[in-house]
């Protein structure tokens, strides 16, 4: 396929692929893919806009998002609490608190899977999985 472009969206492309140190056609196809990627589309607004700029990070600090974890202490605290809900004996303040951590969670994993799937993309991962295994 051949697309042409116009000397100053063409010249744009060139720019951030030097900025992000890649070849114009991998910049070109992230951005065609993140344009086209209609599960954004269904997202919160907010999300969206995070997600989306993920898109204009290093792959250095997409390989840092990808290995984010939540903190020891907001797991065990969720952990706890997700005990005490199967019980059924957590207060109106805990069942906010635990509905918080839950939602904290998902964008964190939501976060970690687009990270990684932007490395993988770029070439600059094999899979996705690989990147969000712990290396001991």
């Amino acid at each position: 396929m051949q697309i042409t472009l116009s000397e100053n969206l063409s010249t744009r492309l060139r720019q951030l692929a030097a900025r992000r140190r890649q070849p114009v056609e991998t910049v070109l196809a992230d951005r065609l893919f993140t344009a086209l990627d209609e599960e954004l589309d269904k997202l919160p607004a907010d999300e969206q806009v995070e997600l989306n700029a993920l898109h204009h990070l290093s792959n250095d600090a997409l390989r840092a998002i990808a290995a984010e974890q939540m903190s020891p202490a907001n797991q065990a605290l969720m952990a706890q609490l997700m005990e005490r809900n199967s019980q059924g004996s957590l207060s109106r303040e805990e069942q906010e608190t635990l509905a918080a951590l839950v939602e904290r969670g998902e964008q964190l994993v939501l976060r970690k899977a687009e990270a990684a799937a932007i490395l993988v993309r770029r070439g600059a991962a094999k899979s996705p999985q690989d990147l969000m295994t712990p290396h001991e």
